[in-house]
């Protein structure tokens, strides 16, 4: 059975600018449950990465509700906030946010780290995911060593190794090619089996079409366009 694990009521979000308001969200009303991959389309300034911010709790909405595994994110702590966000969410950046100091293989192995897991078990795990993201041979490349591709596959690796039941993706295929895009949504699918909801923003519509439905974001509503 499938369990709700974010819940979204009336949610708006607006920015200032010289006395100027943009609504980038309007009354959002939203449930993801997991076993779920579902793609977030729209036209590039539509607020796809404003909305998984919010989700992330990276930011904070002009009004509504955000409800993540049961926890109403506005009356969190800081200390509560961090805590559900390190336990239950996993978020694949648009510029990928690597630690340029670390290593490929370190970067991924931080998540476990800063869980308390033994080093050398983070970093065989971490050997594991660079694997499937056909990594193996740039375990220890710094992030200035990699292409814009590799980047993206070492923190796709990074997210996944922390087995969160919430992905948060925000273009996570912009810099692969047509194999390793296909790959990588393909584990997304496999994922879903673990009872996780993983939301990805994308713009590219064939991979969108693989999710189990699509929801498409343009001038601050969100439609589901497909099952």
């Amino acid at each position: 059975m499938n369990k709700l694990l974010i819940e979204i009521k009336k949610l708006n979000k607006n920015f200032e600018n010289n006395n100027l308001t943009t609504k980038v969200l309007k009354d959002i009303n939203l449930n993801f449950e997991s076993g779920k991959v579902v793609a977030l389309v729209g036209p590039s300034g539509s607020g796809k990465s404003t909305f998984l911010h919010l989700l992330a709790m990276l930011d904070k909405p002009t009004k509504g509700k955000i409800s993540i595994m049961g926890n109403h994110t506005s009356n969190l702590s800081e200390y509560k906030k961090n805590q559900i966000i390190r336990d239950y969410i996993s978020i694949i950046f648009q510029n990928n946010n690597l630690l340029t100091d670390f290593t490929a293989l370190e970067n991924v192995a931080i998540p476990l780290i800063i869980r308390n897991k033994n080093y050398n078990y983070a970093v065989k795990k971490a050997e594991k995911f660079l694997k499937q993201v056909n990594l193996s041979n740039r375990l220890n490349h710094f992030p200035s060593e990699l292409s814009g591709g590799e980047q993206q596959r070492v923190a796709i690796a990074r997210c996944l190794i922390a087995e969160t039941k919430i992905i948060l993706a925000d273009e996570p295929t912009g810099n692969l090619d047509y194999k390793n895009s296909h790959e990588v949504f393909s584990y997304f699918l496999k994922l879903k089996q673990k009872n996780k909801i993983i939301l990805i923003a994308t713009h590219n519509r064939e991979l969108a079409k693989k999710a189990d439905y699509t929801l498409s974001l343009n001038n601050g509503n969100i439609k589901r366009i497909n099952d």
